[in-house]
């Protein structure tokens, strides 16, 4: 019976003994996995928020950018149609200007030709010469100071256009990617969160198996292992015997 118990002692102990070895090992592998976890979470979340700031802040950059465009297109508009018409009405007055003089010539010639044509009449009129000569230049000058105006308003309209375009579409890319990039690790983030709890559940079960074990050892210790030196003694002492 004593032999029989001994048996019993060995299968149980043996099985205990690797019992708890895997335990132990499923709960530190289990503890290692989970550090690794949460790391990660830790590090996907503040990946996230810096995304999420980075597209918050292209948003505000492209929003501002649009209103920049906007007044400013606005402002080439009217400086444009102001140039413009102020060359249109130059124009005009330079015609009635050079129709004036043409015909004030004219008249003058006309009188010439009379007998008593008087002495003030001595040349064609041309309407105060000087003045008319520096009336007409400075409209022309004005005219073509309008003109340079609405030339250099519509090039730097059509480079800034160009700029602004350039601008939203890059801006644009970069959001599709962080957009993208947040989704991604979005995801990722929940999958490894869902993983934890199990992980976690896993854990709770996996150590309330090794207490157990750990307890079986416990209960076992009184009966086999203390029990199974004296066994051992008593058995030495019976080949002594004999």
């Amino acid at each position: 019976e004593e032999a029989e118990h001994k048996g019993w002692c060995d299968t149980e102990l043996s099985t205990n003994e690797q019992t708890r070895k895997e335990k132990t090992e499923a709960v530190e592998t289990l503890h290692a996995e989970i550090d690794q976890l949460e790391a990660s979470i830790a590090k996907l979340t503040e990946d996230i928020a810096e995304l999420t700031k980075a597209v918050a802040e292209l948003d505000a950059a492209m929003a501002e950018a649009t209103k920049l465009r906007q007044d400013e297109k606005a402002k080439n508009t009217q400086t444009i149609a102001d140039s413009q018409e102020a060359q249109t009405a130059v124009a005009q007055a330079l015609t009635v200007l050079k129709e004036f003089y043409e015909k004030a010539g004219d008249a003058t010639a006309l009188l010439q030709q009379q007998p008593s044509a008087p002495e003030i009449f001595d040349a064609p009129y041309k309407g105060m010469q000087s003045e008319n000569g520096g009336v007409v230049g400075m409209l022309e000058v004005i005219e073509s100071d309008f003109a340079r105006l609405e030339a250099d308003t519509k090039s730097a309209e059509v480079t800034a256009q160009k700029e602004y375009d350039t601008f939203m579409t890059d801006s644009k890319v970069d959001k599709e990617s962080k957009t993208k990039d947040i989704e991604h690790k979005t995801a990722k983030k929940q999958d490894e969160e869902q993983a934890l709890t199990v992980k976690h559940e896993d854990l709770e079960g996996t150590q309330k198996e090794l207490d157990a074990a750990l307890a079986y050892f416990d209960k076992l210790k009184p009966s086999c292992v203390d029990a199974g030196v004296s066994f051992e003694d008593r058995v030495a002492r019976r080949k002594e015997e004999v």
